[in-house]
């Protein structure tokens, strides 16, 4: 009995999943890593390139060589493949077919809904999205030898709590990096969504939980409870 609670014990003093995550804390819409660097994320479109005329395709090719040369920091380009989540809108049509008072709309509603359920069965349907992380080191993270990066992960209880004031001056800096990459994605034609808070915890969370994200969607963050690590 006695060896089953040193068993247990021993379980529940495991570090959780967060401690090895880079990511100290989210706020207002910025990504605070443990080594003290900021990132803001961007949702950027796309374009099909290949439908585009020579002219147009040299003239894209010309901007985006141009938008680099600009940058004096590092950028990271970032693609994600994820599964269509059509729950949503099988649950808005169904809607639509209980309030519908003409028969035969009724009907139609009816009969589109289980084509679209047919479809999603035949074939998992994916969906692309892009993001632009923009990233901010205040402190010169290059200083840091790697054994302070090292207990940084193994103790996540240790995570940097910014000063308001000194957060607002940093995320200053931060914001005129992403005017400098708005200005230039969209010279090309781009449409740019900057990520807040609720967007960038959803996207972690769907990132390291693909398979529970997609059975199981977050709720708002405001209506979650945090346990303290």
């Amino acid at each position: 009995m006695a060896k089953k609670q040193e068993m247990k014990g021993r379980v529940n003093n495991k570090p959780s999943t967060q401690a090895y995550l880079p990511i100290a804390e989210i706020r207002d819409g910025v990504v605070i890593l443990k080594d003290g660097t900021l990132r803001s994320v961007l949702m950027v479109s796309s374009i099909n390139f290949a439908l585009k005329s020579e002219d147009e395709q040299n003239a894209l090719v010309s901007a985006y060589v141009g938008f680099l040369n600009s940058l004096d920091f590092p950028l990271q380009i970032l693609m994600q493949s994820r599964r269509l989540q059509i729950k949503p809108y099988l649950e808005k049509l169904a809607k639509i077919e209980r309030e519908q008072t003409n028969e035969l709309l009724q009907v139609q509603v009816a009969d589109y809904k289980a084509f679209i359920e047919e479809f999603v069965e035949i074939g998992q349907i994916m969906t692309k999205r892009f993001y632009v992380v923009v990233p901010y080191d205040p402190l010169s993270n290059n200083k840091k030898s790697f054994w302070s990066r090292f207990k940084e992960v193994l103790k996540p209880a240790i995570t940097l709590r910014l000063k308001d004031e000194r957060f607002k001056k940093r995320i200053e800096d931060l914001e005129m990096r992403l005017r400098q990459v708005r200005s230039g994605l969209e010279s090309m034609g781009l449409q740019i969504v900057q990520l807040d808070t609720q967007s960038l915890i959803e996207l972690f969370y769907s990132t390291y939980n693909p398979d529970t994200a997609f059975s199981e969607q977050l709720g708002k963050i405001g209506d979650i409870q945090i346990e303290n690590i």
